[in-house]
C-alpha cells in the first residue's frame, strides 16, 4: 500500500506536520496489524509555495509541482493536514488542490486532518477540507482529525487519530480505490492526466469524431 501524506503547514517546526506524523504513525500501526505492507510518501507544500503560485498564474507545474503531483497519483490512501488561517483551509493547500487533475484521486481512501489555535475553528475539516476533496471524488474517512493548542496531550484527540487510521486502513485494505475504479470510463477522465487509466477514451464516438474533424456520424458503406 502506498501511503501518501500531504502537508500545508507553513512553519518549522509545524503543529501541521506533527498531527499528520501522529496519524500516520497510527495508521502504521493499524496496517502492521492487518498484514499490509506500507510505503510512506510525504509532499511537503512549504517549499512549494512559489512554484504553486506559478502553476496556478501560467497554467503549467513546473517540475517540483509535476513531481509532487505525480506521487499523489500513485496514492492508495491518503492523509491531508492544513492549518486554519482565517477560519479556511491554508491557501498553500487549496492552491495545490487547484493545480491537481480532477481524476487523480477518485476513490482513494483520504484522513482529514486541521490544526488551529482555537477549538472555534474545528469544523473546518469537516465543511471546507471535505467538500474540496469531494470534488477531486476522494473517498473521505467519516472521522476527521483537528487538534487545537488545547487538545495535543489529550486522550480525545488520541482516540481520534485511531478511529480515522482505523478507517483509513479498513477501506484501503479492501482495495476500494481498484474496485471503484473499474468503472473506467464512466468517471470523466483528464486527457493526457496524472492518473492512472486516465487514457482510457473511447475515441470511437460522434463526439471525438467531431472534435478531429470528420463527420459526428459515419456513413454507410454502399456496395458497388
Amino acid at each position: 500500500m502506498q501511503l501518501v501524506v500531504v502537508s500545508g503547514g507553513t512553519s518549522d517546526p509545524s503543529s501541521t506536520r506533527m498531527l499528520a506524523d501522529r496519524i500516520t504513525a497510527r495508521v502504521l500501526d493499524r496496517a502492521e496489524q492487518a498484514g499490509l505492507e506500507v510505503d510512506t510518501a510525504v509532499v511537503e507544500l512549504r517549499p512549494l509555495a512559489a512554484e504553486l503560485a506559478s502553476a496556478q498564474v501560467t497554467g503549467f507545474a513546473p517540475p517540483a509541482v509535476a513531481e509532487a503531483i505525480a506521487t499523489l497519483a500513485k496514492a492508495d490512501a491518503l492523509i491531508v493536514a492544513t492549518p486554519v488561517y482565517k477560519a479556511g483551509v491554508s491557501g498553500l493547500v487549496k492552491s495545490f488542490f487547484d493545480v491537481v487533475d480532477q481524476d487523480v484521486l477518485i476513490a482513494v481512501p483520504t484522513v482529514l486532518a486541521a490544526t488551529a489555535g482555537t477549538s472555534r475553528h474545528a469544523l473546518v475539516a469537516d465543511e471546507q477540507l471535505r467538500s474540496l476533496l469531494a470534488y477531486l471524488r476522494a473517498l473521505t474517512t467519516p472521522t476527521s482529525v483537528f487538534a487545537a493548542q488545547e487538545d495535543w496531550g489529550t486522550s480525545g484527540l488520541s482516540d481520534r487519530v485511531d478511529r480515522a487510521a482505523h478507517e483509513l486502513v479498513v477501506l484501503a485494505a479492501a482495495d476500494v480505490k481498484a474496485a471503484m475504479r473499474d468503472a473506467g470510463t464512466r468517471y470523466n477522465r483528464v486527457f493526457g492526466g496524472a492518473a492512472e487509466g486516465a487514457d482510457e477514451i473511447e475515441f470511437d464516438t460522434d463526439l471525438m469524431r467531431l472534435a478531429t474533424g470528420g463527420p459526428s456520424v459515419v456513413p454507410p458503406v454502399r456496395p458497388v
